[in-house]
């Protein structure tokens, strides 16, 4: 018998964000009008709000959705934007560095707001904050601390690559 889109999304359990109810909750902070769909420009809000800069050119950020867009309706839905952070999750150990790869590498950069490879404690606040999220900058240093392993209070890459992965 053949299962329905949600209930398959709902069974794969672990995606680069964590579980599907995390990946839900990320999704809704993206999809601003709860239409299910995450169009280009949502998209750019939400890049504004964190503070990367996307140019007034949506060409980039049009491209993307389409990448992630597999039904061909011009933005992501769930089942589109969770398949796209389980290939993150899967990403960056072959040979070579693959778009999942580089989406890692993208999505580190975009926490590593002042470029000195570390993410801080301060900088995941400001990240959270920027997408609304209700947290002190003492949670994001125990969220730093949960994935720390060389202890120096900040996440690095390979940090950061591990944490992503399942």
């Amino acid at each position: 018998m053949a299962q329905t889109p949600s209930n398959a999304i709902h069974q794969r359990s672990l995606t680069s964000l964590g579980s599907m109810d995390e990946v839900q909750k990320v999704f809704n902070k993206f999809d601003t009008n709860g239409d299910g769909k995450i169009s280009v420009s949502e998209l750019r809000s939400v890049f504004k709000a964190l503070g990367v800069d996307v140019g007034t050119s949506s060409g980039d950020l049009t491209n993307a959705v389409t990448e992630i867009d597999k039904d061909g309706d011009g933005a992501i839905g769930l089942e589109e934007f969770a398949d796209f952070h389980r290939a993150a999750a899967r990403g960056g150990g072959s040979d070579g560095e693959s778009n999942d790869g580089k989406a890692i590498g993208d999505a580190f950069k975009m926490y590593d707001r002042d470029r000195n490879g570390l993410i801080s404690a301060q900088e995941l606040h400001e990240v959270m904050k920027g997408l609304g999220e209700r947290c002190s900058v003492q949670d994001c240093a125990r969220m730093i601390g949960s994935v720390d392993v060389d202890g120096d209070g900040c996440v690095n890459f390979e940090e950061f690559k591990k944490m992503m992965r399942p």
